[in-house]
C-alpha cells in the first residue's frame, strides 16, 4: 500500500495521542510513535497495532524537553523513512494544584515538556521539513485551558496559552515553505490525565471518585466526554491536504465548554 507520507506523534503510547496514531496509520500515514522510557512497552505494543493497519510503524523513546533527545529522533526518523510530512506535538503533562501549592519544579516540569517540547518539536520539524522543500503539517496540543485559565491548573493553562503563540508564531515562519501549523485545544476527554485530575480533586475536596467528571459534564451544552476518537477526528483533518488554507490555528474541540 502505497503512503500518504510519514506522520511523528509524541507522548503516543497512551490516551489521545494513542488516538491520533492510529487514526492517521488508518489515513495511510506511516508512524513514528514517541513516548518516555517508562512506556516503552506501551510504545511497542502500539507499533504492532498500527503494523496490523498494514502501515510501517517505528518506536521512538524520547523526552521532548531535552533538545539532542528530538534532534536525535528526527534524525532516526529521518534515517528509517526519508523524510517527515506530519508532526503532531502531542506530549504534556499537568499539576493539578493550586498556585500556593504548585512548587516551582512543578512548574519548571510543566513548561519544560508542555511549551519547550513542543517548541522543540516544532523547531526540528520545521528544519526538516523546509529541508526537503516538499511542505508539511506542524501540528500542536493545545487545550480548552490554553483559551481560558482555570482553578488549580496555573502551570498547564500557562504552557498551553504559550503553545497557541508558538502556533502563531511558527505559521507565519513556515508558511512561505508550504508548511501549515495549527494546534488542536481540547476540553474534558476520557484520558488518564482527566482521571488524574478527577482523583487529584477528590482528594482535596474529600469527594467521591468521579464527581469532577459529572461536574465538568453538566457544565458543558454537550454533557459528555470526549473520547481520543474525538480527537483524532480533528487532528486527521488538520494533517490532511483540505485544511491546506488554515494556519496559525489553535481549533477548539470541547464540547462547547468555551466558546471562541
Amino acid at each position: 500500500m502505497s503512503s500518504k507520507g510519514i506522520a511523528i506523534v509524541t507522548g503516543a503510547a497512551q490516551g489521545i495521542g494513542k488516538g491520533i496514531a492510529l487514526r492517521l496509520a488508518s489515513d495511510g500515514f506511516d508512524i513514528a510513535v514517541n513516548d518516555i522510557p517508562t512506556n516503552a512497552d506501551k510504545l511497542t505494543a502500539l507499533v504492532e497495532e498500527i503494523k496490523a493497519k498494514e502501515r510501517e510503524a517505528s518506536a521512538h523513546v524520547a523526552d521532548v524537553s531535552v533538545e539532542e533527545q528530538v534532534k536525535n529522533m528526527m534524525e532516526e526518523v529521518v534515517k528509517i523513512y526519508g523524510g517527515v510530512d506530519v508532526m503532531v506535538a502531542n506530549a504534556g503533562v499537568m499539576k493539578y494544584a493550586s498556585i500556593a501549592h504548585t512548587s516551582v519544579g512543578d512548574w519548571d516540569r510543566v513548561m519544560a515538556i508542555n511549551a519547550r517540547g513542543t517548541f522543540l518539536c516544532f523547531k526540528y520539524a520545521g528544519m526538516q521539513m523546509i529541508s526537503q522543500g516538499r511542505g508539511g503539517r506542524i501540528i500542536g496540543a493545545c487545550s480548552v485551558g490554553g483559551k481560558k485559565g482555570g482553578q488549580m491548573t496555573s502551570a498547564y493553562c500557562a504552557s498551553k496559552f504559550a503553545i497557541r503563540g508558538l502556533t502563531q508564531s511558527a505559521a507565519s515562519e513556515y508558511g512561505r515553505h508550504g508548511i501549515t501549523v495549527n494546534s488542536y485545544a481540547p476540553g474534558t476527554t476520557d484520558t488518564e490525565m482527566v482521571t488524574y485530575m478527577d482523583k487529584s480533586h477528590a482528594e482535596l475536596t474529600g469527594s467521591a471518585p468521579g464527581t469532577f467528571k459529572k461536574l465538568l459534564e453538566k457544565a458543558m451544552p454537550l454533557p459528555m466526554i470526549a473520547t481520543p476518537d474525538d480527537i483524532a477526528g480533528l487532528v486527521s483533518f488538520i494533517a490532511s491536504k483540505e485544511s491546506q488554507f488554515i494556519t496559525g490555528q489553535s481549533i477548539s474541540i470541547n464540547g462547547g465548554m468555551y466558546f471562541d
